[in-house]
């Protein structure tokens, strides 16, 4: 991958058209967006920018800084230079919107100082919240947005190939997780994985070996990490020396294009203890399971719980999504321009999976020992659950 690609005019006139249905359900006048992978979505650019989508009409992109290069990325029609956020009202009314009552601004991410200068900037308007509007729209994927993601799936399974041959006793996480991430980068990964929760700060993925993979930590996932420290993201690949016979544990983000594909494999050199080898059989029989059931109109949350009981059968379920009070209560999180979208798999969610949702399904296993199991990224399509992640999914051993 060698060329920059730019979102068609098509796909964000369909996805404007679709959010102003949204604005019209919630009797909006109009709608600010100005978080990266919103305004991606909505313009094609991640400049420094505000978009303004009217209820009805062409939309309006306000740009900060790089004016040059929103006009090269964005197929927007009327994209102007942005000298200060105090002239957005002036300058939204000039393209013909003098109706500002009710504006939806992204206020489950936008900081609270911020949203008190929008306040103020817009004092005649009411600020209400557009992002469940936002989410309904990004929640299902067109054909085009699902070939970005494939493309993102097939670069990882790439990487995966070439870890058999960077892999040698003695090295450390940091070291075999630099040759991952460089393998990546090198075939078109944008260094930046989005996550729309608060704090989640999140690298690019995860390499643990043997107990390092029981090492906890903030991130709200099932195999956390020791990192190199506690100050910066203490999460994933540390310093520890990788041994004979323990787990390899290996789970990383793809973004190319914006789009983001997840996928772990498991690696040993030598060995792996019988209880191990079990529990990975355990997980890609609750896999197998989840993949079989999910088809259009099933809840997410029955493949959760059926995810669940089935850990339990098969003798492992202290240890699934994690151990003790560090267990998540997940098996599988949608993907798309950031890594925690819906559909969520969860106890108690009600929502229905359709055609079009993209999600990653993760059932792995935690002992004091390391961590192990399998993580791939789906495309739901009319029949069915279509595996997009296709690297060997046995356990290699070197």
């Amino acid at each position: 991958m060698s060329m920059m690609k730019y979102t068609p005019r098509s796909e964000i006139e369909s996805r404007i058209q679709r959010l102003q249905r949204e604005i019209a359900e919630l009797e909006l006048d109009g709608a600010i967006i100005t978080y990266h992978p919103d305004l991606f979505y909505f313009s094609g650019t991640s400049q420094n920018a505000h978009l303004f989508i009217p209820r009805t009409g062409e939309p309006l992109l306000m740009v900060k800084k790089s004016y040059t290069r929103a006009r090269h990325e964005s197929p927007i029609e009327d994209i102007v230079e942005l000298p200060s956020l105090k002239k957005m009202p002036g300058m939204i009314e000039k393209a013909g919107y003098t109706d500002l009552g009710r504006l939806g601004f992204e206020l489950d991410v936008i900081p609270y100082n911020t949203c008190l200068l929008y306040r103020k900037i817009f004092s005649d308007s009411e600020i209400l919240d557009v992002s469940g509007a936002i989410k309904n729209v990004r929640l299902i994927k067109s054909p085009y947005e699902i070939e970005l993601l494939r493309e993102a799936c097939s670069v990882i399974d790439e990487v995966y190939e070439d870890v058999p041959d960077w892999l040698r006793e003695g090295m450390t996480e940091i070291e075999l997780a630099s040759l991952f991430e460089a393998g990546m980068r090198r075939r078109g990964y944008g260094g930046c994985c989005k996550m729309r929760a608060f704090n989640q700060d999140f690298f690019l993925g995860n390499v643990v070996s043997g107990t390092s993979g029981a090492v906890a930590t903030y991130f709200d996932g099932p195999v956390g990490g020791s990192g190199l420290t506690p100050a910066n993201n203490p999460h994933g690949a540390g310093w520890k020396k990788i041994k004979r016979d323990e787990i390899i544990y290996i789970d990383y983000t793809c973004v190319v294009n914006g789009y983001t594909a997840d996928e772990a494999r498991m690696f040993v050199i030598g060995r792996l203890p019988d209880k191990l080898t079990e529990a990975y059989r355990a997980a890609l029989e609750i896999q197998r399971e989840m993949v079989d059931l999910a088809k259009p109109g099933v809840e997410c949350g029955v493949i959760y719980e059926r995810a669940v009981g089935l850990a339990d059968e098969l003798g492992f379920g202290e240890n699934f999504m994690g151990m003790g009070n560090e267990r998540v209560r997940f098996v599988g999180h949608g993907v798309g321009l950031e890594l925690d979208e819906m559909p969520v798999f969860a106890r108690g969610v009600r929502m229905q999976l359709a055609p079009g949702m993209t999600f990653a399904l993760e059932p792995k296993f935690v002992f004091p020992e390391g961590a192990i199991g399998i993580e791939n990224t789906f495309a739901m399509q009319e029949d069915g659950a279509e595996v997009l992640t296709l690297a060997n999914e046995e356990i290699i051993s070197v």
